[in-house]
């Protein structure tokens, strides 16, 4: 699918890795982006730099309806990034009670999904349903638009001091699968983002490992878009797991607990 001349919404879209998908987006010759915030405000901030291709979005994935209203209001949409996410950093049993990790499901997994749910039907109505047509949205092309889901090396391997986040990724990467082939008919391009460390507000606990800039991040989503790939590791620190994954999962899983027990 082609970057230039599409029109994408962002979830998350107001900072970190989202504004950098915003940043990228425009750069690369988007015509429109709606930038989706829980806050408005936010995204207005955002959306008032570059007014001729920016929109404002008030955006909570959690929330049914606004996810509905999303839908119905970006009828123009051909490309949907999944970028919202939320890292409560509590553990699954030393969390005084089950609170974060239904936030995180909820938000990781179930949000994700909603957006997807919501949106399937304009990027058929944009993309064609047999996966040729040129676009009622007008946009840059691509059969029926493309999904990315931003997730995590924590979809690969499970991290114990990530709490719910990690099971969350998990279900968010499965579920990916499972939407590409239910969407393939509609010519629905459907990519997961495995990213490891990045510079961003989420990840100020992390030290010890080198972080990837959000934009870098951004720059190699949309390289998965434009070249159809199913699975990307964005960074140096994505790919270093996703080999150890290959080499010897076991020995990765002990690692992992073995880093849990020193926190």
């Amino acid at each position: 699918m082609k970057i230039e001349g599409c029109c994408a919404i962002v979830s998350g879209g107001n900072r970190g890795i989202g504004a950098a998908f915003v940043a990228e987006l425009v750069a690369q010759g988007a015509r429109k982006v709606y930038i989706g915030a829980r806050t408005l405000a936010d995204a207005e901030a955002l959306a008032a730099t570059g007014p001729e291709v920016l929109v404002a979005l008030e955006l909570d994935i959690t929330d049914a309806a606004q996810v509905e209203a999303a839908a119905a209001k970006c009828g123009d949409v051909d490309l949907l990034i999944n970028n919202a996410g939320a890292f409560a950093n509590v553990t699954l049993i030393g969390a005084p009670d089950m609170a974060a990790m239904r936030l995180e499901m909820e938000t990781n997994f179930f949000g994700t999904m909603a957006m997807i749910r919501a949106f399937a039907p304009v990027l058929s109505a944009n993309g064609g349903k047999d996966g040729r047509g040129g676009g009622g949205g007008g946009g840059g092309g691509g059969g029926g638009g493309a999904i990315v889901n931003v997730l995590s090396a924590g979809a690969i391997v499970a991290v114990p001091d990530m709490g719910g986040y990690s099971p969350s990724k998990f279900a968010a990467r499965a579920a990916t699968n499972c939407v590409r082939a239910e969407l393939a008919g509609q010519g629905t391009q459907v990519c997961a983002l495995i990213v490891g460390s990045v510079d961003t507000r989420m990840a100020e606990h992390v030290t010890g490992i080198e972080k990837s800039a959000p934009r870098d991040i951004a720059r190699a989503g949309l390289l998965a878009v434009r070249y159809g790939i199913d699975e990307h590791d964005t960074d140096a620190h994505a790919i270093s797991v996703r080999a150890a994954q290959a080499r010897d999962p076991a020995a990765l899983a002990r690692a992992m607990a073995r880093s849990f027990a020193k926190v």
